[in-house]
């Protein structure tokens, strides 16, 4: 048996970029932020920042781009994927990303932020998912990653 699940809390460090494949499927991509805090050798506290890859497809893809900006805090749920290319001056590239499947909002809403009626409540509170804050996605299909073989 084998697990792929990534679980993920953090800030969305620009915002999302939409392109389409050739079939037409919305994919958006963003970056986001995690943060972690731990005492070094010296007892002093430190925080360290991990930046993580994230891509989104389909009707995630619409929502992301309507209501997600820089600086929003998410919950996102997904799979790693790493994906490999060769580049015109036949370089070979790698590129680690989260594959989300699920984004719920966190935290209040930002200043000025824009987004479905309730969204600033938090995650909610019951086990079924509010479809205004919280959308999955089956997967990608098969031309997911045709733009040129130009990672995102």
């Amino acid at each position: 048996m084998t697990l792929n699940k990534a679980m993920l809390i953090g800030r969305l460090g620009k915002d999302p970029e939409v392109r389409f494949t050739k079939s037409g499927q919305p994919v958006a991509s963003f970056s986001m932020a995690t943060d972690r805090t731990y005492k070094d050798a010296q007892g002093a506290r430190q925080k360290e920042t991990e930046w993580h890859n994230i891509v989104v497809f389909g009707k995630l893809a619409d929502f992301v781009q309507n209501y997600l900006k820089k600086g929003r805090e998410v919950y996102l749920e997904g799979r790693i994927q790493t994906r490999d290319w060769t580049d015109k001056e036949n370089l070979k590239h790698y590129k680690t990303e989260i594959v989300a499947e699920s984004i719920r909002f966190v935290g209040p809403r930002p200043e000025g932020a824009s987004g479905p009626s309730g969204e600033d409540a938090g995650p909610p509170r019951s086990s079924k998912p509010r479809p205004a804050n919280a959308v999955s996605e089956g997967p990608p299909p098969d031309d997911a990653y045709v733009e040129d073989d130009i990672p995102f």
